[in-house]
């Protein structure tokens, strides 16, 4: 069973992308954020994002320090059309997730099947870990 941890506080991150949203509806920017889980077990992190309609090579993933940074583009069809509703989003989106500890990075693994881009991050064990 997987182990669900809650912070009581607010972290920087969900600051950032607090921040992020509020300035995307004012500036009517076009970059969106898919839904993304994140949660960790005892042997790994791992980041669950639901986005359909994309292929392994239209996603761009890197850790960058303690953050994951996930983007890419979702294309549209290029037909006109009259929307009678619009609820699903095109075009560049990004997402990021802060990783609370060291991963071993070469173990790392993602998969894209059935609308959902997994990424498996493994906590790195104390001889993995690098100083610089």
């Amino acid at each position: 069973m997987p182990t669900v941890i809650r912070k009581s506080s607010e972290t920087l991150m969900d600051f950032r992308r607090e921040i992020l949203h509020a300035v995307s509806w004012q500036v009517r920017s076009n970059i969106w954020s898919p839904p993304t889980d994140a949660y960790e077990t005892e042997e790994a992190y791992i980041v669950r994002m639901e986005i359909a309609g994309m292929r392994e090579e239209d996603f761009e993933v890197t850790l960058e320090n303690d953050t994951l940074l996930i983007s890419g583009s979702r294309s549209d069809l290029s037909e006109r059309r009259a929307y009678h509703q619009m609820e699903i989003r095109f075009g560049k989106f990004a997402t990021a997730v802060g990783v609370p500890e060291p991963v071993n990075v070469d173990g790392a693994q993602a998969e894209y099947k059935d609308g959902f881009l997994s990424i498996i991050l493994p906590k790195a064990k104390p001889n993995q870990i690098k100083v610089e």
